[in-house]
């Protein structure tokens, strides 16, 4: 952090390589440092009862404040103006077989390119490795919207320009181990509550004879691109029951876009998805897809969902299925991937045997816990607790329903008619991470270590260790952030693994 007093100043930095302490030929170099300037945008709070922060929001009801985010790693200086302050995110990839032991790096930091201050880093490599991005059992599932991108860079839906924008806006969600490519099946499957509109990534067309035919080409271009980047464990795609009931498609007899208004239970609805899931079913098949493919709903009623699960049984019944919303114990064994809300809990027993079907067990927030949450008003820390949470209470992974459902201005408000500042997206357009990515990203590598350490000291018969761990991740009780907090809670949790990665070392 630097600061400024007086006069406008040109303030940049250098990161320098970092050496051993024993060994000076011993680097990681700086081609190895992620580094950027931390950018402010406006934020707002919570509602005013505390409770959450859910409902539409006149921005002159809340009060607001500017919020360190984004990181801005494509600026190489900046002017730094009198009475200010700015920071530096500094992140380190220690490249796999680099010696552990001590190392040393500075900050050189310059103001009108001369250096006023020298800072040291002090890193500590384990004798560890972690697996690679891809090797990742985390189940991270950040809902994407390829429509936001192309309003931002003004870019003709599925042009050439706008998958370029695609690839590069998301290759921080393949970093971060995403597994889930999020696709929308239907036009509008979430009654315009975001700033742009979900398309149809699918064209379904009623022709004269009234058969349905169904044209796939933006789908596929869609999911060949994330796949590209290294996206590829699942396909979810919204929505057989979406927020509205209606389904738009193009009639052969008019020549215009008609939507039908129908609902699971209706004759139309079941001739409607009847047609389309199977022929979805087959394209899928011959794309090699099919066997990762789920069909997706977000926080439906039971009764709709056994409806609608009866026509995907009667259409093909190996289609897969995913739910993210209420626990219903009748619906268990139909979801091959399930995520409920933070205040819904699995049983022991229903967690085992899913896993051992090989089912995929989740967990999300929304907008209605006040905490922990991903809100740019919320304690980055939140961002990081997520998976410590899930290696405590065994789940697979986590899920938040907005990576980039960009608002107006997302680099300067990330305030939303709806819902709390932050609460749509967690990247910001360039391909810039935020603090709260950074952190939720460390979470997860925190999870991976400790199945590492766990699966380790399960080998080596070494109980003590396991039950040290798991009295660690005790203290992630959502119910005590108040008066924990969770960067106190973290830092704790994360004393006990770094010892005992530690300890595993001399075990060896």
């Amino acid at each position: 952090m630097v600061s400024n007093k007086t006069g406008t100043n040109t303030l940049s930095y250098i990161v320098g390589d970092f050496i051993n302490q024993q060994d000076e030929n011993l680097r990681i170099t700086s081609e190895n440092v992620f580094s950027g300037f931390v950018r402010y945008v406006m934020t707002d709070e919570l509602n005013k009862d505390g409770g959450g922060a859910c409902g539409y929001r006149n921005a002159a009801d809340f009060d607001y404040s500017l919020s360190a985010d984004p990181i801005d790693h494509h600026a190489k200086q900046l002017d730094l103006t009198p009475m200010t302050s700015q920071g530096v995110w500094v992140r380190v990839a220690v490249p796999a077989g680099t010696t552990a032991g001590n190392y040393t790096s500075t900050i050189s930091v310059k103001l009108n390119d001369a250096v006023v201050e020298t800072l040291q880093i002090n890193l500590k490599v384990q004798n560890r490795t972690l697996s690679a991005v891809s090797d990742w059992k985390f189940h991270l599932d950040l809902w994407q919207n390829p429509y936001s991108i192309a309003r931002y860079y003004g870019a003709e839906p599925w042009s050439e320009a706008h998958m370029e924008a695609l690839r590069n806006e998301h290759k921080l969600y393949a970093d971060a181990g995403g597994k889930v490519i999020t696709a929308s099946i239907i036009y509008d499957p979430w009654n315009s509550q975001t700033e742009d509109v979900y398309g149809t990534m699918i064209e379904w067309k009623k022709k004269k004879d009234g058969s349905w035919s169904f044209d796939y080409t933006i789908f596929d271009k869609w999911v060949e691109l994330m796949m590209s980047l290294g996206v590829n464990k699942q396909i979810n795609c919204y929505s057989m029951i979406p927020w509205k009931l209606s389904f738009r498609y193009f009639d052969e007899v008019s020549g215009s876009y008609k939507d039908a208004l129908t609902k699971p239970g209706d004759a139309l609805y079941e001739e409607m998805w009847t047609a389309m899931l199977k022929s979805f079913a087959a394209h899928l098949k011959v794309k090699g897809w099919f066997e990762i493919t789920h069909i997706s709903m977000d926080e439906r009623a039971m009764d709709v969902m056994l409806k609608a699960i009866a026509i995907i049984r009667k259409a093909d019944p190996d289609f897969k299925i995913s739910l993210a919303g209420s626990l219903h114990n009748e619906l268990i064994a139909d979801l091959n991937d399930y995520c409920v809300a933070l205040r819904y809990k699995y049983t022991d027993l229903q967690i085992a045997q899913r896993r051992a079907e090989g089912k995929v067990t989740t967990f999300y927030t929304s907008c209605e816990e006040a905490r922990p949450n991903t809100f740019t008003f919320s304690q980055p820390a939140e961002c990081e607790w997520f998976a410590w949470y899930a290696a405590k209470a065994n789940l697979d992974g986590y899920l938040r329903w907005a990576l980039n459902c960009w608002v107006k201005n997302p680099l300067t408000d990330s305030r939303f008619r709806s819902w709390g500042a932050g609460d749509t997206y967690l990247i910001y357009p360039g391909a810039r991470t935020s603090i709260r990515y950074e952190r939720m990203t460390e979470g997860i590598q925190q999870f991976e270590k400790i199945r590492i350490l766990k699966e380790f000291f399960t080998r080596a018969g070494n109980q003590v260790a396991i039950t040290q761990i798991n009295n660690a991740l005790a203290a992630f009780d959502e119910t005590k952030l108040t008066q924990t907090p969770a960067a106190a809670v973290i830092a704790t949790a994360r004393n006990v693994i770094n010892t005992l990665s530690e300890a595993e070392i001399s075990e060896k």
